[in-house]
């Protein structure tokens, strides 16, 4: 309920703030908010923090971290199939498997990243980095902003849903 809470009050105080929202988080002055008032502030990624809450994730992700995430956007969350979705949504561990996924300890900015590398996940498994002048991917995901601050570590955004092997056997 304490998750659902703040996520509720996030997603007001996101809409009240309007448009001007993604203007200030390009500005740099997002650095105030942590992950998840960044997130929820930009507009785009309202599937991952529903998914966030329902995974009991929103206190973890604002806490002191500093944490890398690499957020898909709701148009990544479109792609995943709306079944796999809806079956994501009701497993928690699932979920916060392939959420927790997304997540990597410590800031690593996109000047961090090369070619080849692997990167430990939260989850516990590793993503590949691949970089190759069509961009930076992550697994299959492309990274379609990089480097937006927040005030316990940064974000990456994406756009695709990357899965950890072990959900990718189970959602498949």
């Amino acid at each position: 309920i304490a998750a659902f809470a703040i996520f509720a009050a996030l997603f007001l105080l996101a809409f009240s703030a309007g448009a001007s929202s993604e203007a200030k988080m390009n500005s740099g002055n997002a650095s105030q908010k942590n992950i998840v008032e960044t997130a929820v502030a930009a507009g785009n990624f309202k599937t991952l923090a529903e998914a966030v809450t329902a995974a009991g994730l929103v206190e973890t992700l604002s806490g002191p971290g500093p944490f890398t995430v690499f957020a898909p956007t709701d148009e990544a969350f479109a792609k995943v199939p709306k079944g796999v979705l809806e079956a994501l949504m009701a497993n928690k561990t699932l979920l916060t498997a392939v959420l927790t996924y997304h997540v990597v300890p410590g800031a690593v900015m996109s000047s961090d990243l090369k070619d080849g590398m692997s990167i430990k996940t939260v989850e516990g498994s590793d993503v590949k980095i691949a970089i190759s002048p069509a961009g930076v991917m992550v697994n299959n995901a492309k990274v379609i902003q990089p480097d937006i601050m927040a005030s316990n570590g940064v974000i990456h955004v994406i756009d695709s849903v990357i899965l950890p092997p072990a959900a990718a056997k189970v959602v498949a």
